[in-house]
């Protein structure tokens, strides 16, 4: 038996270095920062003190609001997420389904949102969901409503823009995950006798999980980290936990605390991510 080549072994390792330096760089040292940075003492006009503390997660799980931040926060985030899979769904088979025609102008419009920034993009429904906005004007001048609708400044607002948002990354990975279903298969349903709601809920439906768990979690994830959507169209009414952490951070100076505040978001969104994760996965083998 002859030897491996000398450095042989070494091939896959080379292959993954580049890849794994940039994440080493920009993911893992920034997060472990983040972790020690939550163990820090604050400080008195600087971001923190000398010496390590449990206080900062003390300080967090004392105070019900930012409790309530949070679960405001997560019911936000599986808000937009729901509304995200029933707009998207519809829009993603036709693209997938469609005719060629239709799939070219489909595109556009889907991929539009992404083409104009995000600051641009919350103005702008500030424009329409404002007391004196597009959609309170026409209402109030058709005479259907007396008082301006409370479109801003609450939840509402904030999860009608980021459905707007992200609603290109729950309609992509579902129009993928459908395009690689054979059409065949609907078409020998259909030949046994299955109507059109049996096909779709036997096999496309069920064919296309993949699509929906990546869209979903996408979605989710991105509205819980939201930063400019919540703050231009909550205001000061409506703080989610990225626009807390980003107020610690920035106008009172509290890395220590305001680094806690991220982890806390960050390992609640991620049970979340996993369970829904699992859940869906067993359906999928179901």
């Amino acid at each position: 038996m002859n030897a491996a080549p000398a450095g042989k072994g070494l091939g896959p390792l080379l292959l993954i270095a580049p890849a794994a330096v940039l994440i080493g760089l920009f993911l893992v040292l920034p997060y472990l920062n983040i972790v020690v940075m939550s163990f820090r003492m604050p400080g008195q006009g600087t971001p923190y003190a000398p010496g390590f503390t449990f206080g900062n997660y003390g300080k967090f799980f004392a105070d019900s609001f930012y409790i309530l931040q949070v679960v405001n926060t997560l019911w936000i985030g599986f808000l937009t997420t729901f509304l995200c899979l029933v707009l998207g769904y519809p829009v993603a088979w036709q693209l997938a389904r469609g005719n060629s025609a239709f799939r070219a102008v489909g595109y556009g419009l889907v991929l539009s949102p992404l083409l104009v920034g995000i600051v641009i993009r919350s103005y702008g429904w500030t424009i329409l969901l404002g007391n004196n906005g597009i959609i309170n004007r026409t209402l109030s001048n058709w005479g259907i409503i007396d008082a301006p609708l409370p479109l801003m400044y609450n939840a509402l607002g904030i999860v009608i823009a980021l459905v707007h948002v992200f609603l290109p990354f729950m309609i992509l990975p579902i129009m993928s995950a459908i395009q690689g279903i054979d059409p065949s298969l609907e078409s020998a349903a259909r030949s046994l006798g299955a109507s059109k709601v049996t096909s779709f809920r036997r096999i496309t439906l069920p064919l296309s999980l993949p699509g929906i768990q990546a869209g979903c979690i996408l979605v989710f994830v991105l509205s819980l980290s939201a930063y400019v959507t919540p703050s231009l169209i909550g205001g000061l009414r409506v703080k989610t936990m990225a626009v807390t952490v980003v107020d610690a951070l920035i106008d009172t100076f509290q890395w220590p605390f305001g680094s806690a505040l991220a982890l806390m978001l960050s390992i609640t969104g991620a049970v979340v991510v996993v369970a829904f994760g699992r859940l869906t996965v067993m359906k999928w083998k179901v």
